[in-house]
């Protein structure tokens, strides 16, 4: 059974592994318990969006599971009450 050529390793310059995101909403475990997150504060939450209206994936900005699952309620909240908008005005 003839063998398989191998493709000749590529070496990778000055690769860093990225630094890990930590979670602005906890410091700790307790405080990420009690965590709600607000939203009428349209400031805060807006920060989570991209400027199409998208929220961030979680791998993106940094928050740990739980806080991701509230934010996207509030932006969901936010968006239901027309305090953000679903979708932003982009002229093409």
């Amino acid at each position: 059974m003839p063998r398989m050529k191998q493709k000749p390793k590529r070496e990778v310059n000055n690769f860093k592994p990225r630094k890990k995101r930590v979670c602005r909403h906890c410091t700790d475990k307790q405080s990420c318990r009690d965590l709600y997150i607000d939203f009428k504060d349209t400031k805060k939450l807006s920060r989570f969006l991209t400027e199409q209206g998208k929220i961030i994936p979680r791998r993106t900005s940094g928050n740990c599971a739980r806080s991701q699952r509230q934010l996207a309620i509030a932006i969901k909240r936010a968006r239901h009450l027309a305090l953000i908008p679903y979708v932003a005005d982009i002229p093409r």
